[in-house]
């Protein structure tokens, strides 16, 4: 029985999450990308509680561009909003996505942010 992109995707995750983890100091940068939008998020994992979040859904974030553009934008609001809450290390966590396209384009806009990892 061949496995679903979905069900492969949630496997790797599975795996990938057993290995890293977030804290205060070093929050675990989480990306989700659906098929118009792509959002990323800070977790604490030690009390399980989202430190900061950014997508390209919200209101008053300017859609244009293509989705690779937005993703790039959307890492550095996601800098931007976490010097502000003074975090300038994290972990990065692909969520079970090949690190490609707006994955890539998303780490390289929170790097240029400012954020290390």
């Amino acid at each position: 029985m061949k496995m679903t992109k979905t069900a492969r995707r949630n496997r790797i995750k599975k795996r990938v999450r057993r290995k890293i983890n977030g804290n205060a100091d070093q929050p675990r940068l989480t990306i989700y990308r659906s098929n118009k939008g792509i959002s990323c998020q800070l977790i604490d994992d030690v009390t399980n509680t989202t430190v900061v979040a950014a997508s390209s859904k919200e209101k008053g974030f300017n859609a244009e561009g293509t989705k690779s553009d937005q993703a790039k934008e959307i890492g550095k609001l996601i800098a931007e909003r976490a010097k502000a809450k003074n975090i300038e290390s994290v972990v990065f966590d692909r969520s079970g996505y090949l690190y490609h396209g707006r994955i890539k384009a998303l780490a390289e806009g929170a790097r240029e942010g400012g954020l290390k990892f």
